[in-house]
């Protein structure tokens, strides 16, 4: 475990970024692949050639939807000495879970945004707590993108996969959880974290909502999207088409996300049952944010990432130590960005035990510096 997620630098075309981030991480990618092989026959007894077999036939969808992104997987591959199979496999491992019946390895997050009207200095924050396997925290990484073409961004994300949470120098803000409904079955559609990495190319809002509903999605999820011009969506999906796609919008300035649903979908939700601790989550980071709104800033919302409500499975997740190994699930790392000043907030593992860093980006998105 280090005490300092690495950041990796890259730039140029996709190929050429791909293999920077491979080069540069390459013993973590290849902990991710490690770490995802004993996953799948944990939870699925699939071996490792049902699991690149399965996420092969995602390949196609990618190549004609995104095709910039497979060559960036293609170029990781080469950097961290893999093939591209492995990198697809990691990269689909949401779709690979639910083709696999292992839908109780899904992830948990809280995920939040407050608009110009509810914070101190009239910013726009947005971040999540990102809560997955224990394991995690010797396998991420920020990554720090420019692109030929495209937005810059950085993203807090596992070794060898596209793009978590983020924000681009569009203004762009990204957070997301994990959901799960009675239709996610691991049908063929554009993978999860292949529409996270889509958002962090959008140059606006209807952008970032178009790259979660022009095109067939595999697997449920919750996007929540922010943009520095004050204005935030949150984006709940099932598989499948535009039709399933409900949006939510703050309340008041602010608005925040856990793991179930909270639009009428008229989906079984199946993360209430795997996840009961969700809807205490979203009371519990809800009222802390109401409590301080028109006064909300960075050390609000990390006090929120902080909290220990319902230990060991409240905002601030711990790793249950009567659990077995692999479901031992905790807090991976706390993110806050603001918008506005292109600043990250991150902290590097339990955000209980590690303080928050505070990094500016405004020099790589190519923007004047600007308090906050």
């Amino acid at each position: 475990m280090t005490d300092t997620y690495p950041h990796i630098r890259v730039s140029g075309g996709p190929r050429e970024r791909g293999r920077q981030y491979g080069q540069q991480a390459a013993e973590r990618v290849q902990r991710s692949v490690a770490l995802y092989r004993r996953m799948f026959a944990y939870y699925a007894d699939w071996d490792w050639d049902r699991v690149t077999a399965h996420a092969r036939e995602y390949r196609s969808v990618i190549e004609a939807v995104h095709p910039r992104y497979l060559e960036e997987m293609a170029g990781m591959a080469e950097g961290a000495g893999l093939a591209l199979d492995d990198i697809l496999a990691i990269n689909v491992r949401t779709e690979v879970m639910f083709a696999a019946v292992a839908r109780k390895a899904a992830g948990e997050c809280t995920s939040f945004a407050a608009l110009p009207a509810a914070t101190a200095d009239g910013h726009t924050l947005i971040g999540e707590n990102w809560d997955w396997k224990r394991h995690m925290t010797d396998t991420t990484v920020v990554v720090e993108a420019v692109q030929d073409e495209g937005p810059a961004y950085v993203t807090v994300v596992e070794a060898g996969l596209l793009a978590k949470a983020g924000m681009n120098s569009a203004g762009i803000g990204l957070a997301a959880n994990s959901l799960v409904s009675d239709q996610d079955r691991g049908e063929i559609g554009l993978p999860y974290h292949v529409i996270l990495r889509a958002i962090l190319d959008a140059p606006n809002l209807p952008a970032a909502l178009d790259a979660v509903a022009r095109h067939r999605r595999s697997a449920a999820a919750n996007y929540l999207v922010a943009s520095r011009e004050g204005m935030a969506v949150d984006i709940e999906t099932a598989p499948g088409d535009h039709a399933n796609v409900w949006l939510s919008w703050p309340k008041d300035g602010t608005i925040v996300h856990t793991n179930h649903y909270t639009c009428d979908t008229g989906l079984k939700d199946v993360m209430r049952w795997w996840t009961p601790d969700s809807p205490f989550r979203l009371q519990r980071a809800s009222a802390i944010i109401d409590d301080a709104r028109g006064q909300i800033d960075a050390a609000t919302l990390q006090a929120v990432m902080r909290d220990h409500v319902n230990h060991p499975v409240g905002i601030c997740a711990h790793p249950d130590p009567t659990l077995p190994d692999l479901d031992q699930d905790m807090s991976v790392a706390g993110i806050l960005f603001d918008l506005d000043s292109a600043t990250m907030w991150l902290a590097d593992g339990q955000p209980c035990e590690h303080e928050f860093r505070r990094v500016e980006y405004a020099s790589l998105f190519g923007r004047p510096s600007t308090p906050g």
